[in-house]
């Protein structure tokens, strides 16, 4: 299959005659309406954004645009490929990461990629050009990073350690159709980390070319939902159930916590919507380790009987405490 061509003219909306100033001013007007931060949760503005960036890459330097007009749409027609005088005597060097600008070779097209060497630097006539085509074999190049989302529980982000996770890649089978593969890891996990962070894996990503190093591995973490806390950034937040009685007396209760169960006091006349602290309970690690709230929840018993109806009558009787005031 081969490898489409892109029309970088037409991708930036000018002449191939146009000049570098109105090359600069198309691609500033084009990015500033595709760029990510303006169009969050839109993959087709990226893609676009991406694309646009690519067509300046080229076109911006008069080494590279001479070389992409010499080639043209016929470029993959070796045999028709007429090569402009000199052009088999020229070295063009692009650099590492090809100068895009925009996040690296693995973000280039494999168009630009085959033209360009996705950062590896091109070559005519020597031997760091293309394999497969007139211009000889690829550079190698170190492959791009990858990221994947894990999800750990509250206690296994709290407390770190060893995970064994499983993560499913499509790999070239036998004959050369791609075949899905499940590859399992063991990832040691930082105690403390919080929800989005992110554990490198270096040299776990995607493979490199040419015999180049692999790419690293990022995996984020979503923490799951748990059936007794709620997270409020890195603060573990409990809710804890009183009685009336023992809001107003005070109590000794058993709370939980991500790393067993403490003895905690409540003083009297404490009210729902009261938070208690216990320090040092929360995620985060060292002198940043968060905390653990308690929130006080007081609830009342859906049914009374004539005896309790008495004494709360009783109460509502000699009390002067008015919760409005």
């Amino acid at each position: 299959m081969g490898v489409e061509y892109k029309d970088y003219y037409k991708l930036l909306g000018v002449e191939r005659s146009a000049s570098q100033e109105e090359i600069s001013k198309a691609y500033k007007k084009l990015a500033r309406k595709y760029h990510p931060d303006l169009n969050p949760d839109n993959p087709e503005a990226e893609a676009k954004f991406k694309e646009i960036n690519e067509a300046n890459d080229v076109l911006k330097d008069p080494k590279k645009r001479q070389m992409y007009d010499s080639l043209g749409p016929n470029w993959q027609d070796g045999q028709n490929f007429q090569p402009p005088p000199g052009f088999g005597n020229a070295r063009f060097d692009f650099g590492q990461g090809g100068g895009g600008g925009f996040g690296g070779g693995g973000d280039f097209s494999d168009f630009f990629e085959t033209i360009f060497g996705g950062g590896g630097g091109f070559h005519p006539g020597g031997q760091s050009g293309f394999q497969g085509s007139p211009f000889g074999q690829r550079r190698s190049a170190k492959g791009s990073d990858a990221e994947v989302e894990i999800g750990l529980t509250m206690e296994e982000a709290f407390g770190g350690g060893k995970k064994s996770i499983s993560l499913k890649e499509h790999v070239p089978g036998p004959s050369g159709i791609p075949t899905m593969q499940t590859r399992t890891l063991n990832v040691n996990i930082p105690a403390g980390i919080k929800n989005g962070g992110k554990i490198r894996l270096s040299g776990r990503g995607n493979p490199g070319r040419g015999g180049g190093p692999a790419g690293d591995l990022y995996l984020k973490v979503r923490i799951q939902p748990h059936h007794q806390f709620t997270l409020e950034g890195e603060t573990v937040l409990y809710d804890l159930r009183l009685a009336p009685w023992e809001a107003a007396l005070g109590t000794k209760v058993t709370v939980p916590t991500l790393e067993g169960s403490v003895e905690m006091n409540i003083p009297s006349g404490i009210s729902s919507g009261q938070k208690l602290r216990l320090r040092g309970k929360g995620l985060g690690r060292g002198s940043k380790q968060a905390d653990q709230l308690v929130r006080i929840m007081i609830r009342m018993p859906k049914q009374i009987d004539p005896d309790q109806k008495e004494l709360w009558e009783q109460l509502a009787a000699v009390s002067n405490f008015n919760p409005r005031s």
